[in-house]
């Protein structure tokens, strides 16, 4: 095949250009995901029960409360996020979102007034798949299983939990069983409200 002087020389310095890397290669929904939640780095955020089925026969800890997330834990936000979840007075409950390998990690960190560490803490799971950006699912992993199992927790052996974003609206925290379990709050991500108190256990 001949190729004129005229014609190669564009196709050489075509071949000479890097590849630009968001080219070769489409951001992974998970770094989308985290790179949306990080732009809210700093703030907090009401939120309210959207679902929560079947009722509870106990009292409910978060019905009358004020509920916050503060996205606080901003530190490396490619690569882990921490955003406690205030129930009123009580600011034991912290997710630690974690980019992995494969994807993304949620783990509830709980603690007590004095910053020690619950007896049921750092429970969550993988996230399911690739996920979307603005959707991840995560199910119950075997480490948490069987804390869960060692604490008589038998309702939560196969829980899912997943975070939903729609950024400048709202996000959503969830928690679902196979067995019709739904637990739902949603952050208004429109309004920024006053810093909350540092969770317990954190500088």
């Amino acid at each position: 095949m001949n190729i004129s002087f005229r014609h190669a020389v564009p196709l050489l310095l075509l071949a000479a250009l890097p590849l630009c890397p968001a080219a070769a290669r489409a951001e992974a929904p998970a770094d989308t995901f985290m790179a949306a939640l990080s732009r809210y780095c700093g703030q907090a955020f009401a939120g309210q029960v959207i679902h929560n089925t079947p009722a509870s026969a106990t009292p409910d800890p978060f019905e009358g409360k004020a509920l916050v997330m503060h996205v606080r834990g901003c530190d490396t936000p490619a690569q882990e996020l921490r955003v406690p979840f205030h129930v009123g007075d009580d600011h034991s409950r912290t997710w630690v979102i974690t980019r992995t390998a494969e994807g993304l990690r949620l783990k509830h960190d709980h603690r007590h007034a004095d910053g020690s560490p619950d007896a049921v803490t750092l429970y969550g799971g993988d996230s399911d798949g690739a996920g979307t950006a603005q959707r991840q699912e995560f199910p119950v992993d075997a480490a948490s299983v069987a804390m869960f199992q060692a604490q008589g927790m038998t309702a939560s052996l196969r829980n899912t939990w997943a975070l939903q974003l729609e950024p400048g609206q709202r996000m959503i925290y969830e928690l679902s069983r196979p067995d019709g379990r739904l637990f739902q709050v949603a952050f208004d991500l429109r309004t920024p409200v006053p810093l909350p108190p540092a969770p317990w256990g954190s500088d």
